[in-house]
């Protein structure tokens, strides 16, 4: 039995089935969009729309006001409107440091969008696509730095690339969950093509990850491989953004190869840890490498 309206069911059937069928549930308005990710049911969308009609209310404001929803559940529709993905606590089996994801209006993530701003302006916009992220103590943070870096960018729609180039403390695989069998080191080696290693990350929309792969006996051989050139070019021709995480200066060289690569560095520094000799030291000899130090970000 059909009944006209804004419901559409069987006279058997069970309330959780019911189909929402409105100009008001266009695929991509707020109602429809709680209904899909099960946020509300189909009676109470019919409560919400009901209260809607009756004080003219937004449906959001309608639902949070029968207090069906959230602000956070708004907050989280609104976003995969406009695409810009971020994911509740629980979500996407992440470490919470990955504070880009989790908490996403936050003022500490402010700060990752005013750097991807000066970095836009002042590099990717100049004809650059490749940049290396440098600390000088392994302790700095620089991993999980590269990581919030990478989300910001692809939640500007940037087609964004993180390669993990940290071949002997990798930690990409951990933040993002993914395996570590083969990644940059097995594709340098030729044990392994591109394609086979780069990760799509599914909880963001416009990134991708390769893991450091197999770690090698002889990380700054393989870094300092003609194969690396190549990489880069191919990888400029399908992401717009490639940012490389690195080994820490105080473990070796491996850094200043992989910059050498990139042209570009942002230097990442830990207040009240990382001493202004060691930023000195790391600023001259990524200069005598002949790639750009871009500025460098002072952290907690």
């Amino acid at each position: 039995m059909s009944i006209p309206g804004p419901l559409e069911t069987r006279s058997n059937a069970d309330p959780s089935t019911i189909r929402i069928n409105t100009p008001a549930f266009r695929k991509f308005s707020i109602g429809h969009m709680l209904l899909d990710m099960g946020k509300i049911t189909p009676v109470e969308a019919e409560r919400v729309l009901r209260l809607q009609k009756e004080s003219g209310m937004r449906f959001g404001d309608a639902a949070l006001k029968l207090g069906l929803i959230t602000e956070a559940d708004i907050q989280l529709v609104l976003a995969q409107q406009f695409d810009y993905p971020y994911l509740l606590p629980g979500q996407g089996n992440h470490p919470p440091e990955l504070v880009v994801a989790y908490q996403p209006f936050g003022a500490q993530v402010e700060v990752f969008r005013a750097v991807r701003s000066q970095l836009m302006l002042r590099w990717f916009t100049s004809g650059h696509k490749a940049m290396a992220i440098v600390s000088y103590n392994s302790d700095d943070g620089i991993s999980l730095f590269t990581a919030n870096l990478a989300v910001v960018f692809s939640q500007l729609g940037e087609r964004t690339l993180l390669i993990d180039a940290n071949l002997r403390y990798p930690q990409q695989h951990e933040i993002f969950d993914l395996k570590n069998k083969q990644g940059l080191s097995d594709v340098l080696a030729d044990r392994a093509n591109i394609s086979e290693v780069i990760a799509r990350i599914d909880s963001f929309i416009d990134l991708s990850v390769i893991p450091a792969g197999t770690l090698p006996p002889n990380p700054l051989e393989i870094l300092n491989r003609s194969t690396f050139d190549k990489l880069n070019e191919q990888l400029a021709n399908q992401f717009d953004v490639i940012l490389y995480d690195t080994t820490a200066f105080s473990n070796g060289a491996d850094a200043l190869a992989v910059a050498a690569r990139t042209d570009g560095v942002l230097i990442v520094a830990q207040r009240n840890r990382t001493r202004l000799n060691d930023i000195n030291v790391m600023n001259e000899q990524l200069k005598g490498s002949g790639a750009e130090v871009i500025g460098s970000i002072l952290i907690e």
